[in-house]
């Protein structure tokens, strides 16, 4: 196993981490706790880079590397996304509207690739420049959050974050829907049957 791969298993046994600590500071407001969550997500974030880096820059690029990486990514994003949206008195809040438009998404690539892999045998994972920016959108609205910025309905700064993810979120799915569309009409099992 690569090392790149190790720094990406670290980043997903953080998840659960990050999700209890962010529980526990729902519950008793207790700053520990919410410290703890920062470091958990920080490092996490870090160690994306970290390990991206050296998957290029030491040619440790791999077939698990590219389903390990978008997958850490998305857990610990949408478990910040998910529990932010349940209303608290100590944090603030992600709309909904944008908590459904993230796991719509994921959703749909997740039977996307599940269709792609039992009709065709392989899935390529191609990742996007809008996919990029839109996690990158969603890090800094559940940063903002973590951070205790303001972040109510009215904010315009948390709006314009919020509102910037949805859209590009939306975006990069139909991106990986077209994608996705493109893999399964190269196949032939997409063919019609010829006539016996």
């Amino acid at each position: 196993m690569t090392t790149a791969n190790k720094i990406t298993i670290f980043r997903i046994l953080l998840i659960p981490f990050f999700v209890v600590e962010v529980l526990y500071y729902m519950k008793t407001g207790n700053e520990t706790h919410r410290f703890s969550a920062m470091l958990a997500f920080g490092v996490s974030a870090i160690c994306d880079g970290v390990d991206g880096c050296i998957a290029r820059h030491c040619n440790q690029r791999s077939e698990l590397g590219a389903i390990l990486d978008p997958l850490a990514d998305k857990l610990l994003l949408v478990s910040g996304v998910v529990l932010f949206s349940i209303p608290n008195a100590h944090f603030g809040s992600i709309p909904l509207w944008l908590t459904g438009t993230i796991i719509g998404r994921d959703l749909v690539i997740l039977i996307g690739m599940a269709v792609i892999q039992i009709t065709v045998g392989k899935v390529v994972v191609r990742p996007c420049s809008l996919g990029k920016a839109a996690t990158v959108l969603q890090i800094i609205c559940v940063a903002w959050i973590l951070l205790k910025w303001d972040s109510g309905p009215g904010e315009p700064w948390f709006s314009i974050w919020t509102i910037s993810a949805a859209i590009g979120t939306g975006l990069s799915g139909l991106i990986y829907v077209w994608d996705g569309v493109k893999q399964l009409s190269s196949h032939p099992a997409s063919s019609a049957a010829p006539k016996q």
